[in-house]
């Protein structure tokens, strides 16, 4: 896994993106401002030819803290798990997401977790949106060129990209609002 160090300015944030998994864990890092995102890096921590479910844990743990030690994210957005009908199989994702946000914690990056349906609807407008949608309107929207071989490394973007939209969907040039009215009121020269 190469990781690369950044520099960034003190304006901007930067976000991790994870979307768990215990054969193949994706991550995201974007860079932020008021009104912007841009991508500083996407990819995946491979877990699928380790033999041991503990092995694969501190697998996570370690490459996440690699990464959070090159890019200094200021927090971490992650994918919960969704129920399924393979209990077995959720318990294990449980596991890596616990993982991911203990790696987070301990390097002091606050946490938010946003369920499958919400970061699908941030990104697509639709909660139900296939892998394949998600994956096609975030290339599309970063104008991304080369499609990433594993739709984990996408979902972890859609989930950076989801907290920033949510975090900053009612900011304007610092400002918080409480709601449309209140941002309608506040700036009446922006609404046509």
């Amino acid at each position: 896994m190469a990781v690369r160090k950044q520099t960034v300015e003190n304006t901007s944030s930067i976000i991790l993106g994870i979307d768990p998994g215990t054969n193949v864990l994706g991550y995201s890092i974007i860079e932020t401002d008021v009104r912007n995102f841009k991508m500083l890096a996407m990819g995946i921590i491979h877990l699928q030819k380790l033999p041991d479910a503990y092995e694969k844990l501190k697998r996570i743990y370690t490459g996440l803290e690699t990464i959070i030690k090159a890019y200094h994210p200021n927090e971490m957005a992650v994918e919960a798990p969704f129920f399924g009908k393979n209990v077995q199989s959720m318990l294990k994702l449980g596991r890596a997401q616990g993982v991911s946000i203990a790696a987070a914690m301990v390097a002091g990056v606050p946490v938010t977790e946003y369920s499958p349906k919400k970061v699908k609807q941030s990104i697509t407008g639709n909660g139900n949106a296939s892998k394949e949608q998600v994956s096609a309107m975030l290339l599309t929207v970063m104008k991304i060129d080369r499609k990433p071989k594993y739709f984990d490394a996408t979902d972890a973007l859609a989930v950076a990209v989801c907290h920033y939209y949510q975090k900053g969907s009612l900011k304007s040039a610092g400002k918080k609002f409480s709601g449309w009215g209140d941002f309608v009121a506040n700036n009446p020269a922006r609404v046509k």
